[in-house]
């Protein structure tokens, strides 16, 4: 570049006059620029940026956890616990359902969303953020009323099932954007990996915060159940549904009181994203006229080889913990018989792995990302297999819950750090073509959401054919069975795939700096052309 601006200034000498040469030389000398530094993010900026993802897991904590005994236990009007159910009022079928229809409607918005957002134009706020601003205000609401039981018995089935639709839209407007904006707040791959690194501590302090709200809130209400809903006394039912009538109430609103809280929080971290960070854009993007179209990208990213193995793994591994997730609850309450100590149990949990995020990172970075993920996942199989075979015991079940959180952090932060090297990967080979990166993001997380769709609705449906009986004090044996197969056994199986299938995974640590150099040559190579044609413009307008 030195040597351009050289050349021209020597050949338009004998065009200027000396006037113009004497107030133009100087202001030529200002504009040199010593090389780019390395672009690094303040810890403020990983913070902003961070906090949210706050928003995503604390519902999304609440609603896995809880979601599934709400509906099986609380979300009935007093009149209905001790009759028969209709069609369209809430029970394990329709439970199924609703958790069923409800995951997968998120898992097909993903996509959906990519496309709209990949043929969103760049505005003064970005292009991702006035998702995120635009969605924030209808999530909230609909998250609400996902909690609030209606008046009206008969149309229960539908109203759970359409606030939990809209709500997982508009969270998805809120977290596909989210996800790609780890794109777009620097050009560093290191600075990316700590900032994602930072987002994933904030992750799991949100399912800290989902758990904690949502868990000690509802667990101080005296939860009602029945000791016999199959007595053959019509007295007996009476006796029993007038004395759970109030208590029942109370955790309604006990359930609803969490939601305002973590409705807030929503909102607060929201506010500091839109705040906080701003987007950038490749300097090599923005020398392209033209987007990418959707499907010839989305073609394309479904053949990028790394990317099919990276989210196939991890498909299996997020089925395994999304089991555990969505059955963890009613296993400690029916299967251990903890019924007064599974939200203390979750936090355990979450603590173990918020604490444990940092040395994750650390491990990953030391002995590379393929390493961590063995590590790292396959140490939640031994405290699997001590659940399912040891016998009903409070202090063993908190070692095994802490030691399990270990486990939950290396899911949660590798999925999200390696993505970005597939990206990287895929701009090295197909260096023309760009905004291709909320179809990465939004395919990983259609992929996973329908398989959490799938595994919840073949759970609830699964304790229904065992014979689960809503609001019971305890369960029949082959409930127990089956929620010990939900929570151990079939989450093994499918973790050990998941692992077999990383080994075929081709990013290691020596192709990942080979990607970050050649990244590199070509951000430097796309600052020096653009550069050259300020420079040349110039010129040309003083001439």
């Amino acid at each position: 570049m030195a040597k351009g601006e050289g050349a021209e200034s020597g050949s338009a000498a004998g065009l200027l006059p000396t006037s113009i040469l004497q107030t133009t030389e100087r202001p030529a000398q200002v504009k040199k620029e010593p090389k780019k530094k390395k672009q690094q993010l303040s810890v403020c900026n990983k913070l902003c940026y961070a906090l949210g993802g706050a928003p995503y897991q604390v519902t999304g904590c609440a609603l896995g956890f809880f979601l599934q005994i709400y509906l099986l236990d609380v979300a009935q009007k007093d009149e209905e616990v001790v009759f028969c159910f209709s069609p369209f009022q809430v029970g394990p079928f329709s439970a199924s359902i609703i958790l069923f229809v409800g995951r997968a409607w998120d898992a097909i918005t993903d996509p959906l969303v990519g496309l709209c957002i990949s043929k969103s134009p760049w505005t003064c706020l970005g292009r991702l953020m006035p998702w995120i601003i635009f969605s924030t205000p209808l999530a909230v609401i609909a998250y609400f009323l996902i909690w609030f039981v209606p008046d009206f018995p008969d149309g229960q089935t539908y109203w759970y099932l359409l606030f939990y639709c809209l709500f997982e839209t508009m969270v998805t407007c809120f977290h596909v954007p989210y996800s790609a904006l780890t794109m777009f707040i620097s050009t560093e791959q290191t600075e990316r990996d700590s900032a994602t690194a930072y987002r994933m501590t904030v992750e799991v302090l949100g399912t800290v915060l989902g758990t904690a709200i949502q868990g000690q809130i509802v667990g101080q209400a005296d939860t009602p159940c029945f000791q016999d809903l199959n007595s053959s006394t019509v007295a007996s039912q009476s006796a029993n549904h007038t004395h759970g009538t109030t208590s029942h109430r109370e955790t309604q609103k006990a359930y609803l009181l969490a939601a305002g809280v973590i409705v807030c929080i929503y909102i607060i971290c929201a506010v500091i994203l839109i705040l906080g960070v701003r987007e950038q854009r490749e300097p090599y993007e923005a020398q392209q006229a033209e987007p990418i179209a959707y499907f010839r990208g989305l073609r394309l990213v479904m053949s990028h080889g790394p990317y099919i193995k990276l989210i196939t793994g991890f498909l299996f591994t997020s089925l395994a913990f999304m089991l555990v997730e969505g059955n963890f609850v009613l296993f400690c309450t029916y299967t251990l018989g903890f019924r007064n100590e599974f939200q203390n149990l979750l936090l355990a949990i979450m603590l173990s792995a918020t604490f444990t995020i940092p040395i994750w990172q650390w491990f990953l970075t030391r002995f590379g990302k393929k390493t961590a993920v063995y590590v790292g996942i396959s140490s939640a199989v031994p405290f699997l297999i001590l659940v399912a075979l040891m016998e009903s015991n409070l202090i063993i079940t908190y070692v095994v819950a802490v030691a399990a959180g270990i486990s939950v952090a290396a899911a949660f932060l590798l999925p999200w750090s390696m993505l970005p090297d597939v990206i990287d990967d895929f701009h090295l080979k197909q260096p023309h073509f760009h905004g291709t990166e909320p179809i990465f993001f939004s395919f990983y997380v259609f992929f996973t959401k329908f398989a959490s769709g799938v595994s919840l609705g073949i759970s609830t449906l699964s304790l229904d054919f065992a014979g689960y009986q809503t609001r019971g004090c305890s369960q029949p044996e082959r409930v127990k069975f089956t929620l010990n197969m939900l929570v151990t056994m079939a989450p093994i199986v499918l973790i050990l795939l998941g692992l077999l299938l990383f080994k075929m995974y081709p990013i290691d640590e020596e192709r990942r700096r080979q990607n970050k150099k050649a990244l590199q040559a070509l951000r430097d190579e796309a600052s020096s052309s653009g550069c050259s044609e300020t420079d040349s413009t110039e010129l040309a307008s003083i001439l």
